[in-house]
């Protein structure tokens, strides 16, 4: 766990497992997973992480630890102004995939669903992001089976990194409810996307271009594309990095930022840092104004 964190979109990172069974990013052939990254430099060193990323390993308590942090919303966040005014934003499984088959459902209601509906849990909002949008789904349909709702301040995410991996949005519109905020990480993005039509169960879109010294490129135009869809669809949309090889129509981009994180140096058009919460705190202000 990580009580601070730089990911531009939330203060806090936690990982109830460690590990991953494997994605396009992780392979026997593609290395390109920063959190596969990181175990394979600290895993034999660091009690904190899996033994190796491919050995998938519980973590439990470590959501409780986190549930217990103070609530941020009367804390203003220097370095990240959009957050201001919001819950605690907390990530969920940046280091590995809580939903990797060799994790049993009991486990995830235990360490993940009932710390989330726990007095402190609700103090938050939990950012939950898999690769496995369908295991999400048929985790959803373990709980309504028990008579269990999912969370409304637990928010269902997937990654989307090709238009080959598009098609997990299908799968993560089963999750939860109606009431379920749903997002997309498009993020490392390898390729255009076409997102138009495929936003209707989705609250939320964060985007970003890969980073590192073998980054693959990152064209300007897919952010403007993605920005425009959200735009049409109206759902908040999230430029979280230009990755360290953004290009405009091949063209490279010189930044400053080794991320391409520091949007002074973005086009103006691109600087937009939205999320779906601040809509949920002006309803609650004019609410408060009504009554």
């Amino acid at each position: 766990m990580s009580e601070t964190t730089k990911i531009e979109w939330c203060d806090t990172t936690v990982n109830p497992i460690m590990g991953c069974e494997g994605c396009e990013l992780r392979s026997a052939h593609v290395k390109s997973c920063y959190a596969g990254s990181l175990h394979d430099r600290y895993a034999r060193t660091n009690p904190g992480f899996a033994p190796s990323f491919e050995q998938v390993t519980k973590f439990p308590g470590r959501m409780m630890t986190v549930a217990k942090l103070k609530n941020l919303q009367a804390t203003e966040r220097m370095l990240k102004p959009w957050l201001n005014g919001l819950q605690r934003l907390i990530f969920v499984s940046d280091m590995g995939d809580a939903l990797s088959s060799s994790i049993d459902f009991p486990y995830l209601e235990q360490q993940i669903v009932d710390v989330v509906r726990s007095t402190a849990g609700r103090r938050h909002k939990w950012l939950w992001l898999t690769k496995r949008p369908e295991r999400m789904a048929t985790f959803s349909n373990y709980l309504k089976a028990k008579g269990i709702s999912w969370p409304e301040h637990l928010c269902a995410g997937t990654s989307i990194t090709t238009q080959s991996t598009v098609s997990r949005i299908d799968a993560l519109g089963k999750v939860g409810n109606s009431e379920t905020v749903r997002f997309l990480s498009v993020e490392p993005q390898l390729n255009a996307v076409e997102l138009k039509g495929k936003l209707t169960t989705i609250s939320w879109v964060i985007q970003g271009g890969e980073s590192g010294p073998k980054a693959r490129p990152f064209d300007l135009n897919w952010a403007e594309s993605v920005r425009d869809t959200c735009r049409n669809a109206n759902v908040p949309y999230f430029l979280k990095q230009l990755g360290s090889n953004p290009v405009v129509s091949g063209i490279p981009l010189k930044l400053k930022s080794h991320h391409g994180n520091d949007w002074n140096e973005w086009p103006v058009a691109l600087r937009v840092r939205e999320t779906p919460f601040e809509r949920e705190l002006d309803i609650f202000e004019r609410l408060e104004v009504l009554s």
